[in-house]
């Protein structure tokens, strides 16, 4: 029997795709139809994938003069409380009353049978986002320190958000955060894993043992770093918006600091899969620890227990790759042929470089 392949993302009708293996990522008639319900465009769309991210999935839609980013979670299953779009969308419409740069949000979808996920549709934004090269308008020396600045800058503004009133503190308790995410991502490398790893528990419980007291409240975004800014189309250097909120929350202002440094890519740093914009390796660009200095000036919050969350966040890196390296194995990420397949090697080294920084800790506590 004639099938079609199973790695196909788009089809013109849900009847298209009857004989695929797995089901699409966008399905046109049903996107269009959506769009015609919102108002955005006229006429037949065009799209493109976009973004770099593995875990959920994001498309530019233009439609006639019309254009709008499309993003929505991947391929069911889905792992338990992850891929939230509708919450995602809602945690941007909120901080974007509050003056954080983000996409205005268009419309949200929460019936899964349009695209078997909720997906919501955001303003399409002209910019440059930083990976694998450096955009000219950006790439002088002066230009590289300022882009460095920009990153801890609007971390900074977002971290000084109250987020004691309103409604952004409905959108959790920041009171145990550390522990939570601690417990949290305990669980979940026991449901997702796929192979034993001793460091993962190793880690976990000295994580457990030195949990640092936490100095302030904030918005967290969850997964800060340069790859998920994007910056103006000229000089000077300048964000315009942050993206990927999926792992929003409140909490330890903390944890993002050592999200960003711990991951930020270094000349001379051992390197792990999390390093998504290696360009910073070049002179010009802050180091780490300048990047901490600087959060740490505009704050005034002590950065002494940094390594602990530098620890933290390439564990929880480390557990979340692995989830997703165990969805490669069972084939359920048939596009990814470049990511997963690095992971059986990655996660490792991820464990290995969290258990440096925590080596770090101990050994200044010893």
């Amino acid at each position: 029997m004639h099938t079609v392949p199973d790695r196909v993302e788009v089809v013109a009708t849900w009847a298209a795709a009857r004989h695929l293996e797995n089901p699409p990522l966008l399905v046109v008639d049903t996107v269009t139809a959506f769009l015609d319900a919102h108002g955005v465009g006229h006429g037949p769309m065009a799209w493109q994938r976009i973004g770099d991210g593995q875990s959920n999935v994001t498309y530019l839609i233009v439609r006639g003069s019309d254009c709008v980013v499309l993003r929505r979670g991947p391929r069911p299953p889905l792992p338990k409380s992850t891929h939230d779009m509708v919450r995602e969308a809602r945690i941007q419409k909120l901080l974007r009353g509050h003056g954080v740069p983000v996409p205005e949000i268009v419309a949200v979808c929460e019936d899964e049978s349009l695209l078997g996920v909720p997906f919501y549709l955001m303003s399409h934004i002209e910019g440059t986002v930083i990976t694998g090269t450096v955009p000219f308008h950006l790439s002088s020396l002066e230009q590289r320190r300022a882009t460095s600045l920009a990153v801890v800058d609007t971390l900074v503004a977002l971290h000084r958000i109250d987020v004691t009133r309103g409604e952004l503190a409905s959108l959790g308790s920041p009171d145990g955060y550390l522990r939570r995410q601690v417990d949290r991502f305990s669980g979940l490398w026991e449901v997702n894993a796929s192979r034993r790893l001793p460091a993962v528990e190793r880690i976990a419980d000295w994580l457990g043992r030195n949990l640092p007291a936490s100095q302030a409240a904030s918005v967290v975004h969850g997964d800060y770093r340069l790859g998920n800014l994007m910056f103006a189309p000229q000089a000077p250097a300048g964000v315009l918006a942050v993206l990927d909120w999926e792992m929003a929350t409140l909490g330890d202002p903390l944890a993002d600091l050592g999200y960003l440094t711990a991951t930020y890519s270094e000349a001379g740093a051992p390197s792990t899969p999390l390093e998504l914009t290696p360009v910073t390796q070049a002179p010009g660009y802050l180091t780490r620890l300048q990047l901490a200095e600087r959060y740490r000036s505009r704050t005034g919050l002590d950065l002494s227990p940094l390594p602990w969350y530098q620890t933290l966040a390439l564990w929880k890196a480390a557990i979340f790759c692995e989830a997703i390296y165990t969805r490669w194995r069972r084939g359920e990420r048939p596009d990814d042929t470049d990511f997963g397949p690095t992971l059986e090697t990655g996660v490792p080294r991820l464990l290995e470089a969290a258990s440096q920084y925590a080596g770090l800790v101990m050994s200044h506590r010893a």
